[in-house]
């Protein structure tokens, strides 16, 4: 009997690589490969990086250098994501040449384009009623910690049929819970012609049968309209929403150029809430910017008790090279980046 090859992807990071992994399993199936039950059994190991935050550079560097060190005569290392979209895009943070001279144990460097090399391959989805639905790609927003632009590109609209039929097949596959993804799907719609925006593509698929529950990450405040949060208080869509404020002072958001202001988000919370009022809202923080105060850090503090979010995705601020922010002094002690990281982890994470 003819032995089958192995592969094993490795996802760090969001729930867009994620559905990029499982895009790539499709792939590796269709083509005839075996999963491997471990990382170190395969023939081909793929390693779908992120690159946020320098923890996650560094847990994907770590696990190069281990596997390189077992590694057999058969076994192939490719690595993709973000960590390579950082290396390739428009807007680099830095080259191929250096990635590759810091990754030297990598056989090949391929982008997720060059891995799912057809658009009709099904992802191979690991839940069987929910499934991740990628709706758009990239981010033109540069707030100034972020490498996400820099990593993922301009923002690109997939076409709103193409998302309705694949929704509407998942359906008829017994799904009944889709995830949106993007990294603003509120956004949606740039560039398509005919215009489509988000709240079209929600109410679109409201209407679909089959589907109990629909979903989405991430939102900003910024472009969270009156029209889709009227959307958004149709039956089917989530109670749930992820709307990252980052900080709650003024200067600080000013700096990491987020347009909007403490009050303005918190505005935005009450309308939401008096449209929606069982609404649960989770957030992003971090804390530890450069030059935040302790005062600008009571803000935040003040801010979170206002909002009551249930739940905040807490990060200690590490500066990223090629962003804005990377020319800022990094005058927060870890120490102190570390108690006001506890503070909120107490306030809103480990709350009663």
């Amino acid at each position: 009997m003819l032995k089958l090859k192995t592969y094993f992807i490795q996802t760090f990071g969001c729930q867009m690589n994620e559905a990029d992994s499982e895009r790539m399993a499709g792939v590796f199936e269709k083509k005839g490969y075996q999963l491997a039950k471990k990382i170190e059994k395969a023939e081909v190991i793929v390693i779908n990086t992120c690159s946020v935050r320098e923890s996650a550079e560094n847990r994907v560097f770590g696990l190069i250098n281990n596997l390189s060190q077992q590694k057999k005569k058969d076994q192939k290392i490719i690595v993709t994501g973000c960590i390579l979209g950082s290396a390739l895009g428009e807007k680099r943070r830095y080259t191929l040449r250096q990635l590759k001279k810091k990754l030297p144990q990598v056989d090949e460097f391929k982008t997720i384009e060059e891995l799912v090399t057809s658009e009709k391959v099904k992802p191979k989805r690991k839940k069987k009623v929910s499934a991740l639905v990628s709706i758009m790609e990239g981010c033109d927003n540069f707030c100034s910690y972020c490498v996400v632009p820099y990593a993922r590109g301009k923002e690109i609209s997939r076409p709103f049929e193409e998302i309705i039929g694949e929704v509407e097949t998942l359906a008829k596959r017994g799904y009944q819970e889709i995830i949106l993804l993007g990294q603003n799907v509120n956004s949606y719609g740039k560039g398509l012609k005919p215009e489509r925006k988000f709240s079209d593509l929600l109410r679109q698929l409201h209407e679909i049968k089959g589907i109990k529950k629909i979903s989405f990450l991430t939102s900003n405040p910024w472009d969270l309209t009156d029209d889709i949060i009227e959307a958004m208080s149709l039956p089917k869509i989530s109670r749930e929403l992820h709307l990252p404020v980052q900080s709650g002072d003024n200067q600080i958001l000013k700096k990491m150029n987020r347009p909007y202001t403490a009050f303005q988000y918190l505005k935005l919370v009450v309308k939401i809430k008096k449209k929606i009022p069982n609404i649960q809202i989770s957030t992003d923080i971090i804390v530890g910017f450069p030059e935040e105060t302790r005062e600008a850090f009571e803000n935040t503090v003040k801010l979170c008790q206002k909002v009551g979010f249930v739940k905040a995705y807490i990060a200690k601020y590490s500066s990223r090279p090629g962003t804005t922010a990377f020319k800022l002094k990094d005058n927060v002690l870890p120490k102190e980046k570390k108690q006001r990281w506890q503070i909120l982890e107490k306030l809103i994470n480990k709350k009663s």
